[in-house]
């Protein structure tokens, strides 16, 4: 299980890199300089479908492997908010709890949140 969580910790990191990389304005750049320089390529070598099927798959591949590296790198940022947003409101929840002797009112509120958030609803006592 370690080993898997090692390759889990690497691959994660990798994608992180790749990510970091690729939001930089000098990838961007070099990307469209990259086409800048393939597309006169078609004009002078056309009659060469070789060419064309090689580029073209090598930017299929490079762009379904830079999607996945994405995708991975997006979703742990989901995943951080998420944890991040269920401890405000959990804190919250605890906090408007812990005043709820004030009224009916903040109870109902407290229950909207927790119902808002999906959390467990402790019970709230009268305060009797």
């Amino acid at each position: 299980m370690s080993d898997n969580s090692s390759t889990n910790r690497l691959f994660d990191r990798f994608a992180e890199a790749a990510s970091q990389f690729a939001s930089h304005a000098a990838f961007f750049i070099g990307c469209v300089l990259l086409v800048v320089i393939w597309a006169p390529t078609y004009f002078v070598l056309g009659s060469l479908n070789t060419w064309q099927l090689l580029i073209n798959t090598a930017t299929t591949i490079v762009t379904f492997l830079l999607v996945a590296l994405l995708q991975n790198a997006q979703r742990r940022s989901d995943d951080a908010v998420h944890q991040k947003l269920d401890a405000l409101a959990d804190g919250l929840a605890d906090v408007m709890e812990h005043m709820s002797t004030q009224g009916d009112a903040l109870r109902s509120d407290i229950r909207e949140l927790h119902k808002a958030v999906g959390t467990e609803q402790p019970t709230i006592s009268n305060g009797s």
